[in-house]
């Protein structure tokens, strides 16, 4: 028995962070203090505050550590690890508390979660499926192979209420229904890992934290629908993902929760890993399976539907990792409890990952119905430097802006569709009052151009002509028809797109057309950004009364377009003036104004 549980994240985050080396680090010291006996290092998932990272909790006294360096190892080991002394100056600030340390549960980031689908990330090592069994693993499997007919555990599910979280919000009992009764020598689960919107990192912490919960869940539908083979479609960019996922198969196989005969009932279920490319459309179901089976992934029209003609053309579910991550939970601890949390359409929990203009830049798991000022005030700790909340993002390249009149909006699948926008898989990206709406929409339509698989005119012209519309309005040369035929072009592109990338692709240009048109109007009008963003459309100035003629701006200007004489007032020629900020960056009398 060890004395002391050192816990550190072994997320992409914190690994990105140079976790490895305080791992390292931190065994290397404890070897030298004599107290490999007494204190064990625990590599985990992700803890969700992930602006902190390098984080390392130290149990049984749960102090937070953020932030930490190498340099920091042998102060936390000679004093915390040997001598009981908590280090507080590394400590997290929100838990220090006088001379004690409050409980991370009880922070703000914390205390409004209720952890389903990432009950285990962080806590648990992933690579070990001791741990994962100690914390109920594949309790849930062995329960629906000895207790359930595959027709009751499809009844528990569809009771819970549980709806994808890929972002479609499909009822997943009902997916797993329509696949069940279709007659076929072979049937296949297919988990969905190919996250792609920007900002959005929730299935890959899942991966990386808690891989054993995929592999149970996804051989519970196996059992479910009667299928017998399964396949992960990872993104290659998730090395760690993979590698964790890998050795987690490996054990199960090993210990027999893969393979032939699970739990000598019978019942036979094996896994593949199957890696993508890191192409967008492969997150739209039909497209993914057409990339497993080694062709060019590109949708297929529907229907026949998966739950019909899927996977080689066999009977297929596909869910993805959040949404498989709930199952084993909902088959312990039932339906109903499931169902208490959320709203009535919209029951559970759902993970989100904060990112953009917000303090506490991470994941978070809540209960549906939670308002996007509990999430952006409270849990995300606010807007930081004092700036103003404007937008919220949800859904990525797919969604649209949630702006700040509609901050108490209740965040769940049927409310964020009533003001236009998505769920999606969970991306939130939150913007402050220097952002600028149009260029954001921009900025999405690049990313959708990029990914379009252009198998259908309407995505892979549509976009394109929009994208269009928008660099003319950024630069200063739209026009309020411009304005008028983005959006009807719009909305030709989403009811004529083949799948779900094109048909959702104008939403983020068709939320800020809604909530920020007069910004679009600004810019085509007034030939002004007012978030003073878009180059084309501002200039540096330099206020006369405030210039002292240090000459700091000219020295630094890249371009030479700064001039005038030793404590004169300088000047900017705009002619010359590449508008990269660095003059305004460099004076330090305030003299220097973006117009």
């Amino acid at each position: 028995m060890y004395r002391s549980h050192v816990l550190v994240c072994g997320g992409t985050g914190c690994t990105s962070s140079n976790s490895q080396a305080i791992i390292e680090a931190l065994e290397k010291e404890i070897a030298a203090n004599d107290l490999t006996k007494e204190v064990q290092v625990v590599r985990t998932g992700c803890f969700g505050l992930c602006a902190l990272g390098p984080i390392m909790i130290v149990y049984p006294e749960g102090c937070f550590y953020s932030c930490v360096k190498v340099e920091d190892i042998p102060e936390i080991v000679s004093e915390h690890l040997l001598k009981g002394r908590i280090v507080t100056r590394l400590l997290y600030d929100e838990t220090v508390e006088g001379d004690g340390v409050k409980a991370l549960n009880e922070t703000d980031f914390y205390k409004k979660q209720v952890r389903v689908a990432l009950r285990n990330c962080g806590v648990i090592n992933p690579e070990s499926m001791d741990e994962y069994i100690a914390n109920d693993g594949y309790q849930a499997l062995a329960k629906c192979l000895t207790e359930y007919t595959p027709e009751q555990v499809i009844q528990i599910v569809t009771d819970s209420g549980l709806r994808g979280r890929g972002g479609g919000g499909f009822p997943t009992g009902r997916k797993w229904a329509l696949t069940a009764p279709n007659k076929a020598d072979q049937k296949y689960v297919v988990c969905n890992a190919d996250e792609g919107d920007p900002g959005a990192f929730m299935d890959r912490s899942v991966l990386e934290g808690d891989p054993h919960c995929l592999i149970e869940a996804m051989a519970i539908a196996g059992y479910a629908i009667g299928a017998t083979k399964g396949y992960v479609y990872v993104r290659a960019e998730y090395p760690i993902a993979v590698r964790r996922l890998q050795i987690a198969i490996d054990a199960a196989r090993e210990a027999g929760l893969l393979g032939k005969d699970i739990f000598g009932t019978g019942f036979e279920f094996d896994l593949e890993i199957r890696l993508g490319a890191g192409a967008f459309v492969c997150g739209e179901e039909t497209a993914l399976m057409t990339s497993i089976e080694g062709n060019r992934g590109e949708p297929r029209p529907r229907p026949p539907y998966p739950a019909v003609k899927g996977l080689y053309g066999k009977p297929t579910v596909e869910n993805n990792v959040e949404t498989f991550a709930n199952i084993p939970q909902i088959i312990l601890r039932g339906a109903d409890w499931f169902a208490s949390m959320g709203t009535e359409k919209s029951k559970g929990t759902k993970v989100f990952a904060l990112g953009g203009k917000i303090k506490h830049t991470g994941l978070v798991e809540i209960p549906m119905g939670t308002t996007l000022r509990e999430i952006i005030e409270e849990i995300g700790g606010g807007i930081p430097n004092g700036k103003k909340f404007k937008a919220a993002q949800t859904g990525g390249p797919s969604g649209g802006c949630i702006p700040a009149d509609l901050i108490d909006t209740p965040v769940d699948y049927d409310n964020l569709i009533a003001i236009g926008c998505m769920m999606g898989s969970g991306g939130l990206i939150v913007m402050d009052e220097d952002t600028c709406m149009v260029d954001m929409a921009k900025f999405f339509l690049e990313f959708t151009v990029d990914e379009s698989c252009g198998k259908c005119t309407p995505c892979r012209v549509g976009t394109k002509r929009l994208l269009e519309k928008l660099e003319k309005i950024t630069e200063g040369k739209g026009t309020l028809q411009d304005i008028d035929e983005l959006e009807q072009l719009c909305y030709y592109i989403k009811e004529n797109s083949l799948c779900g990338l094109g048909q959702t692709a104008p939403n983020p240009v068709l939320s800020t057309l809604r909530f920020f048109r007069d910004e679009y109007i600004a810019h085509v009008v007034d030939k002004k950004c007012p978030a003073g963003v878009c180059k084309s459309l501002m200039h540096y100035e330099i206020i006369a009364d405030k210039c002292k003629g240090c000459t700091a701006c000219a020295r630094k200007c890249p371009v030479g377009a700064i001039s005038g004489a030793v404590k004169e007032p300088h000047v900017i020629d705009t002619e010359k003036c590449i508008k990269c900020g660095v003059c305004m960056e460099t004076c330090k009398f305030g003299a220097i104004v973006k117009q």
